[in-house]
């Protein structure tokens, strides 16, 4: 499985004071989704589903994805949309406050065919700008856009420049073979950075067992890569993989549950989005499931990935 991808780094330039919550995530996911709409929708008031050109819209495309008939993985058929191929990383400091003049930082990353969209990305961010953000709709404008440092988008002159993507390969062959005997058991350590919100049996986890990380991570990556990347099923032996993983211990848990809060402008309603956050610790045989939990630090776990959640990072492996 290869899965393209690209991560866009925003920096964003206070024109008057901007007040954010203490997880940003909301604030710039909600506002982003609807300047997306007002910079590429010919229809606004009309519900994509009865939209005569849902299949070359660009926001039907990122926000309003049907899943097709008969989809072949997870049975999609029985969910309303399928994943988003973009993830925004909001700025991870506790900071409030931005000034006239202060600079903020935030990522995207654009997942399989949402890279062809970059431009209405730019294009959204930059309006956002103008309609304003957080507590008061505190404009700003888009300073720049780099990727691995390089520059990309420079805001005074309004020039996109072409760059290239990546390509992030997941073996197909987890957990066929049987363990070779150098492979020992060993600590994966795992910091859970922005909450992680996982269910399991139906129920969101408070304890994050192997299994069910992996679990999740395979539903994820196959469903993105279905709908966003190669089109086609993962070759992954679900069953046999599961099994291995739950030989894997939960070593040692210092993650706890936060909850969060945001107000849904759309469904007109306040949502909790609470999740695990903090340190875990794996042991066992977890050589072969590396691909899978590197993976995950690019494309994240759970649910709310859209708005920055699920982020983890490997310190330990």
């Amino acid at each position: 499985m290869i899965i393209k991808y690209q991560k866009l780094d925003f920096v964003i330039r206070a024109l008057e004071p901007i007040r954010l919550p203490p997880y940003k995530g909301s604030a710039f996911r909600g506002g982003f989704g609807n300047a997306f709409k007002r910079v590429v929708c010919v229809f606004r008031n009309k519900d994509c589903r009865n939209c005569p050109i849902v299949q070359e819209c660009a926001y039907a495309y990122i926000f309003e994805t049907p899943a097709p008939e008969n989809s072949a993985v997870f049975n999609m058929d029985k969910y309303e949309t399928i994943p988003h191929p973009f993830i925004i990383e909001p700025p991870e400091e506790k900071r409030q406050n931005y000034e006239a003049a202060s600079e903020i930082s935030f990522a995207v990353v654009l997942i399989g065919k949402a890279v062809d969209y970059l431009p209405y990305f730019v294009m959204a961010f930059e309006y956002l700008g103008e309609l304003g953000i957080g507590r008061g709709r505190g404009k700003y404008e888009l300073a720049g856009i780099t990727v691995d440092g390089g520059q990309i988008y420079e805001g005074k002159n309004r020039v996109l420049k072409p760059d290239h993507y990546r390509y992030l390969e997941v073996p197909e062959q987890i957990a066929e073979a049987e363990e070779p005997a150098d492979d020992y058991e060993r600590e994966v350590v795992l910091d859970l950075i922005t909450p992680v919100r996982i269910k399991y049996q139906r129920e969101f986890v408070s304890r994050l067992e192997f299994h069910i990380l992996v679990t999740n991570l395979l539903r994820r990556l196959a469903l993105l890569n279905y709908f966003h990347g190669e089109k086609r099923k993962a070759e992954w032996d679900h069953k046999r993989i599961i099994e291995k993983a739950m030989n894997v211990r939960l070593e040692k848990n210092e993650a706890t549950w936060v909850d969060w809060e945001r107000y849904s402008n759309r469904q007109k309603v306040r949502m909790k989005l609470g999740g695990l956050t903090g340190r875990i610790i794996y042991k066992g045989r977890v050589s072969e499931f590396m691909p899978l939990l590197r993976a995950g630090e690019v494309f994240r776990v759970g649910k709310g990935t859209s708005f920055g959640l699920g982020k983890y990072r490997i310190i330990k492996e």
